[in-house]
């Protein structure tokens, strides 16, 4: 399993980009590695996950380094003070922006919870896929995936909110086997020293590869 690369780390915390397919901790399933413990290794120091990414998704992934610090850090997340700026490639045309307002529910047959994600359209490949920027304005499980879901776009390689036809699509002529979802940047005010930390996660290259085939333009990947 790839190893998580360390973005940023201070006395605090530490931010690592996860790799997709990897969870977070041990409590979320039975696998041999985990980003826990994986980033343990990686600094030789004890870490804490302080929010969750789903484990299909790529990106900065925030840990404390003391576990007095954590209840701090997921405040800014409780009182959405934290911006978070994820990227995914989409079957559909979304419009050029907006705001997705739809109530979610954690599982079926429960109460829906109020969600918002903005989306910014940033580019349209082969004319009928599009890359799309999205902020999650709360927190809900699955959030992204089942609102551009909602849109008519799920994003490519979801194998539960989905287009199956579409991710065997991609596996079998672009060689990508993983959730085009990616959470590209993550930042708030440090709960110590209250300095904003900002911290971009580069894209991977199965990834990347894929959207310059589709044709697009390798600035927009950031």
């Amino acid at each position: 399993m790839e190893a998580p690369e360390v973005l940023y780390r201070d006395d605090t915390l530490v931010v690592v980009n996860k790799p997709a397919g990897l969870l977070v901790h041990r409590g979320w399933g039975r696998e041999e590695h985990y980003a826990m413990t994986l980033v343990r290794d990686l600094i030789g120091q004890h870490v804490h996950p302080v929010h969750r990414l789903d484990r299909p998704t790529s990106g900065a992934l925030v840990f404390a380094l003391r576990r007095e610090d954590v209840a701090r850090i997921q405040a800014e997340f409780t009182h959405q003070r934290v911006h978070k700026r994820y990227l995914a490639l989409v079957r559909g045309i979304p419009p050029a922006e907006g705001l997705i307002d739809h109530p979610i529910s954690r599982e079926k047959g429960k109460e829906a919870r109020a969600a918002q994600t903005r989306f910014r359209r940033l580019a349209i490949l082969e004319k009928r896929y599009a890359w799309v920027e999205a902020e999650p304005l709360t927190g809900r499980t699955h959030q992204i995936r089942r609102h551009l879901r909602h849109l008519s776009c799920p994003i490519i390689g979801d194998v539960k909110h989905g287009d199956g036809r579409q991710n065997r699509h991609f596996r079998e002529v672009y060689a990508l086997h993983r959730l085009a979802l990616h959470a590209v940047e993550i930042s708030f005010t440090h709960p110590h020293t209250n300095q904003a930390v900002r911290v971009h996660a580069p894209i991977s290259e199965d990834l990347s590869s894929c959207l310059v085939a589709l044709g697009l333009d390798p600035a927009l990947l950031l």
